[in-house]
């Protein structure tokens, strides 16, 4: 609900693609709540979800690696037992995953004239991401746009976790970590490089921290493709 444009651009080329795309528009998976130690309005909130998703079919996707990673790992500590867990779990799917088949395929057809031609783009990865399955897919669909130099940060956590860094206590923690690696790999690249990270954490910290608006890689690809 904060970024509704990020969502709006995965739902535009995935019907580009020909996916019929359903909206699960049915509240949080619990990862909000989980991460503030409200376990009883998790479970709730997973309970929800996990009832709703088991009821519909094909592979399920998200713009945020830590809900859609929420659904293959903390449901099932959060929900023990519940055999729908398992099932949703099995179908869950990067976006980027989907997107790179259907270019690959010729369903997706990209610009070689876009903006993004001759541009070097810096992507920063989710923690929740390359700690479930790291970061391969997202750079790989970068890599399709014509003309666009892709290198990734390596540069650990951008410090903001979340909501922690937003917390006074928790403040100058996060900015000590964000300028561990993450704050001088941006400040040393020219101010027409590209930047781009998954997590919406992340894209508020390296706003915050380093003065640079971070793109959804999703939205880069929408930027490169050619309209019907």
């Amino acid at each position: 609900y904060t970024e509704p444009h990020i969502g709006q651009a995965a739902i535009e080329l995935l019907q580009q693609a020909g996916w019929q795309v359903q909206l699960a528009a049915t509240g949080c998976c619990g990862r909000s709540s989980l991460s503030k130690g409200l376990l009883d309005q998790a479970k709730a909130q997973a309970g929800a979800l996990i009832t709703h998703l088991a009821a519909t079919q094909g592979p399920i996707v998200g713009c945020e690696p830590s809900c859609l990673f929420t659904l293959r790992d903390e449901h099932h500590q959060m929900l023990p037992g519940d055999q729908r867990v398992q099932q949703v779990a099995a179908r869950i799917r990067q976006v980027e995953e989907l997107l790179t088949e259907a270019v690959a395929a010729g369903r997706l057809p990209l610009r070689a004239d876009s903006w993004l031609a001759g541009k070097r783009v810096l992507y920063h990865g989710h923690c929740h991401q390359k700690a479930e399955v790291g970061t391969a897919a997202t750079v790989a669909m970068l890599r399709l746009i014509p003309g666009l130099e892709v290198a990734e940060i390596e540069a650990g956590c951008c410090g903001m976790a979340g909501s922690f860094g937003f917390e006074a206590e928790h403040y100058d923690t996060s900015m000590t970590v964000g300028a561990d690696r993450l704050f001088p790999a941006l400040a040393a690249e020219p101010a027409d490089t590209v930047v781009a990270a998954t997590g919406v954490s992340c894209r508020q910290q390296i706003f915050h921290g380093a003065e640079r608006q971070a793109w959804h890689p999703i939205e880069l690809l929408r930027e490169a493709v050619a309209q019907p």
